[in-house]
């Protein structure tokens, strides 16, 4: 039961992080990620083409385990060009803990490597965005996982 408020707690106070930017940037996006991993998402623009994004999750995979992310994100406007909104592809660098819910399995801490699309919508503030995230985890050991998602955010 400890753990699981600990994780309550953490995710929480990492889906908050970027509250205090809101009021200059108003470029915050809240919404739901769905595959591996599965939970809420968030996104904040800090600059015209740079985004950090992040989710606080559940992964499905071999031992069920809490996911937590965050990404440093560059986007490319010009790679795919539509008549309404924007579709930038999107790139980057990341880092991604899972706490796995059985006690005798170790948290793993790895980098991530996004690759995704997220439409844009001109009218709503809404995007809706795919994914895939090669991941090298670093500890408690060396080894290669791969992520996927499809997810949505209403901007703020």
């Amino acid at each position: 039961m400890k753990k699981k408020i600990l994780f309550l707690v953490l995710g929480s106070t990492i889906l908050l992080l970027p509250l205090p930017s809101l009021a200059q940037h108003r470029d915050f996006g809240l919404g739901v990620i769905i595959g591996e991993p599965t939970g809420l998402s968030w996104k904040i623009w800090t600059g015209g083409q740079t985004a950090l994004a992040g989710a606080a999750a559940w992964s499905f995979g071999e031992n069920d385990a809490f996911h937590l992310h965050v990404d440093y994100l560059f986007h490319n406007f010009r790679l795919f060009r539509v008549s309404r909104g924007r579709l930038p592809f999107y790139y980057g660098v990341g880092v991604r803990i899972l706490f796995h819910e059985k006690q005798e399995a170790d948290t793993v801490v790895g980098v991530r490597f996004p690759l995704g699309i997220e439409y844009l919508f001109a009218s709503p503030s809404l995007g809706i965005f795919l994914e895939i995230v090669p991941i090298l985890d670093l500890s408690p050991a060396t080894d290669f996982d791969m992520n996927a998602a499809v997810g949505f955010r209403i901007y703020f």
